[in-house]
This record gives C-alpha cells, structure tokens and sequence, in this order.
C-alpha cells in the first residue's frame, strides 16, 4: 500500500470530532466572534473541560484558576484555543487504536515530550503563538497509529528500530515513506492549516528542508525527545547535529534548561493528550 492510498484509507477510519470541525469553520469566518468559539466548545462537555483542564496546566501555569470556557479563550487566545482543541480532537480520533504492536504509552510520551519541547523554543525565539509547534510536536507521529491500524505486520517491523538504523530509516525501508509524511499527508487531509502539517513534512528532511524556523525547531524537538524517551537504545543526545540548534543559536546548556523544565511538565501534560488517560477522570 503506497502513501496516497494509505492516506485515503485513515480518511475513512479516522474523523475529528465534530466541534472540531465548526470550530475550524468558526475560526475560518472573519464574523465571528469570541461567544460563537465559546458557544461551540460548550457545546461539547468533553472539550470544555478539556480547555479547561489545559488552560489550568502546567502548559501554562497562570497564577489564578481559569473556570469558565469564556475566560479560557480569552487568556490563551482564539487560534491557540484552536490548535488545542484539534490536538484534543485527533487524540480522540486515534482513541480506539489497538496498543498490542506498540506501546502506547510511550507513543504519547514521546509526542508530548515533542511538543513540549517545541513550545519550549518558541516561545524562547518569541514567535507568536506556540501552541501550534505543541501541535506540530504532540501530532507528528500519528503516522504511527495509522499504520497500527491498517498494516499492523509493518507497524511491528518498524519498531525493530536501533542505535545502528533510525526510526525514520527504518520506517522508509519497510513503508517507502516515514510516519511523519504520512502524519502530514493526513493532517493536510483533513484541510488543517499548513502551519501544523509543513514542519512535521519537514522533520526527517535535514539541514537543507528546514526552510523556516519552525521547521528548525520541530527538528530539533524531534531528535531531543527520540533520545529522551528511548534511553535504553540512545544514549543522550545521540541523534543530536551541531547544526540543529547551532542554526537557533542555542548551546547545549540550553538544551538540558529545555529537557528538565519540559521532563517535570511531561508528566501531568500526557494525562491531558493520551486518550488511554481519559479513562482516569
């Protein structure tokens, strides 16, 4: 099965919510206004408390509770209101995925891990609106559960990654693509802004395919949480270039700040994303 009908297949098995789309279509339309986003999110009970349970988070660490929809919007803002109600929607469209080829845990560990650090140099480089590289982070390997789900023989294959061959190595060997172009592929599917999907694309692609500093930054976050997550196979910052945070001006002083602060974060955060979690509140 190549990209495209791989893409075409997950289309079928996997839709967003539905609040999730009329929240995009909201978003889309220069007329609404901040009580048309409200009224969606309220709308959906699992959502509202989702928001809140974010907003509350140490993703953000506001000093005061924040206990209505409405001041949840206006604190972290309409489009990252947005990006983190897509992020809630896809992890509950990928909630029924059977965790025997994978550990699931681990799965969202590292893609939380992913986002995090990606919000982390962001909002270091001062570029509006993070949460989208939190997204990008958190999204860039539901590749992963697709292949899971539809090819379940090559998912189990992809998994004898090592010190020697790559995930993304790997990954190319057995699919003819990574899980990240095929995360991207979907996303774009699923008429997502580019500013989501085109870092992930990005992720595998070197020096030469970070066109922007998004892209820069999802790489980086990327390489820093495969050696993070998977220290019985990598060493820390083995998967680590020079050039990936030379290129954002940061030393590796900067990258243990970044790993300590968002290793305490990662712990209360996946609860939030990892729908094997929602089981729990």
């Amino acid at each position: 099965m190549n990209l495209d009908e791989l893409v075409s297949k997950a289309e079928d098995l996997f839709v967003l919510p539905d609040s999730v789309t009329r929240l995009k279509a909201c978003m889309d339309d220069e007329a609404s206004s901040i009580d048309d986003i409200g009224e969606i999110i309220a709308f959906d009970p699992s959502l509202a408390t989702q928001l809140l349970r974010v907003a509350n988070s140490a993703l953000y660490r506001f000093p005061n509770k924040i206990d209505t929809v409405t001041r949840a919007i206006q604190v972290v803002g309409t489009r990252s209101t947005y990006d983190l109600a897509l992020a809630y929607g896809v992890s509950q469209a990928f909630s029924d995925v059977d965790g025997q080829c994978i550990d699931l845990d681990k799965f969202w560990e590292q893609s939380v891990s992913c986002g995090l650090l990606a919000k982390y140099f962001a909002d270091m480089r001062n570029i509006r609106e993070p949460e989208r590289l939190f997204v990008s982070g958190l999204l860039h390997n539901i590749g992963e559960l697709v292949t899971v789900s539809v090819l379940p023989e090559s998912a189990t294959r992809c998994q004898a990654f090592n010190a020697r061959v790559s995930p993304a190595e790997l990954q190319f060997g057995v699919l003819g693509f990574t899980y990240a172009e095929l995360s991207a592929r979907l996303i774009e599917k699923w008429d997502i802004p580019s500013t989501i999907y085109a870092p992930i694309d990005s992720i595998h692609k070197g020096e030469e395919g970070a066109t922007t500093i998004e892209d820069k930054i999802l790489q980086l976050s990327y390489v820093l949480a495969l050696d993070n997550v998977n220290p019985e196979i990598y060493p820390s910052y083995h998967n680590l270039k020079p050039e990936q945070h030379e290129a954002l001006s940061l030393k590796r002083e900067d990258l243990e700040d970044a790993l300590d602060i968002t290793n305490l974060q990662c712990i209360s955060i996946i609860s939030l994303f990892n729908p094997n979690a929602f089981m729990l509140y």
